[in-house]
């Protein structure tokens, strides 16, 4: 027996042995003794959050924000232009009511087209920045109503794509556009894709209406579409323009981007890589959630603002 009892005794603890996992997982704190990204792996990690975070929010801000701010700066200008008409101080040329240049983006005109549901008001200008607030009325030509053909821009599908359904007009649709001179009324007499034939210019004395947007599909535009109207009534004179076409900075031209804030654009960019930087760096060692829930607020404000300053640089009739 004493035989038996040993050897059971001497497998015992062998048996009990094997039981035991052999493999159990160490426990290690998260960012203690993890090892670092490569200088190679952290640029890649950095470029694709960067990437990702521009793509988002500059499609968020042409969708989304832009027709949000079209509508608050069209409430504001609305409300400015209605006081000025009202005190009689409307502009009804290049220059203020005390003689100075109008700033870009300042009220001039109030424009209607009931077959397509437009109602905006026109800042002076026809620059990226005027165009986010609304239609823009080109500088080198008279304001509406006055002799000579007055030209307005109008984006085609960003910031509420006021001029989006244009080139559903037919010949005869009116078109109203209050000044500060009076209550006009124009008929459309066609719409022109790119390269169609210009038509004979007005009379010395007749005033012309010509709306210009992009043409092709939204955020895809494919040349210029140009609406005509003919003004049913009699032109008013207005004063010399200040500016003359050959002299029209490129900005204000059709297609014409603004690159004069470029440097608030950089800033805002070395912002997000900063972030984009922050975001590898906090993934690494915090943990993919706890990193985006603490950079995810400040990448997509950060964001939407180098967006916001990159739409500056897009075609204005975008």
């Amino acid at each position: 027996m004493t035989p038996t009892f040993a050897l059971s005794r001497a497998r015992s603890p062998r048996l009990r042995w094997r039981a035991e996992p052999r493999n159990r997982p160490i426990p290690v704190s998260r960012g203690a003794n993890v090892p670092p990204l490569s200088p190679s792996l952290q640029l890649l990690r950095a470029t694709l959050v960067l990437v990702f975070v521009l793509s988002l929010t500059l499609l968020t801000q042409l969708v989304v924000v832009s027709s949000l701010q079209h509508s608050a700066a069209q409430g504001r200008s609305l409300d400015s232009f209605r006081s000025e008409l009202a005190k009689g101080t409307a502009p009804i040329g290049p220059t203020d009511s005390e003689g100075n240049q109008l700033q870009l983006g300042t009220p001039v005109a109030y424009i209607e087209i009931p077959s397509i549901g437009v109602r905006e008001v026109v800042g002076e200008g026809t620059t990226s920045g005027v165009l986010f607030d609304g239609p823009g009325h080109r500088r080198d030509s008279p304001l509406p109503g006055q002799v000579g053909t007055s030209v307005v821009f109008g984006r085609r599908a960003a910031f509420g794509g006021p001029f989006s359904s244009i080139g559903e007009l037919t010949e005869g649709d009116a078109v109203t556009v209050t000044t500060g001179q009076g209550v006009f009324t124009f008929k459309v007499t066609g719409v022109r894709p790119e390269g169609a034939p210009v038509p004979p210019a007005p009379s010395a004395d007749a005033a012309r209406l010509l709306l210009v947007t992009a043409a092709g599909r939204p955020f895809l535009p494919g040349g210029v579409l140009r609406v005509d109207a003919e003004l049913d009534g009699v032109a008013v004179i207005g004063p010399a323009r200040l500016i003359s076409a050959s002299a029209l900075p490129a900005a204000e031209r059709i297609m014409g981007g603004d690159a004069r804030t470029l440097w608030a654009l950089a800033l805002w960019l070395q912002a997000l890589i900063a972030l984009s930087l922050g975001v590898v760096w906090a993934w690494h060692r915090w943990g993919r959630a706890q990193a985006w829930v603490v950079f995810l607020p400040p990448l997509v404000l950060v964001g939407l603002a180098t967006s916001g300053e990159a739409a500056r640089i897009l075609p204005n009739l975008l």
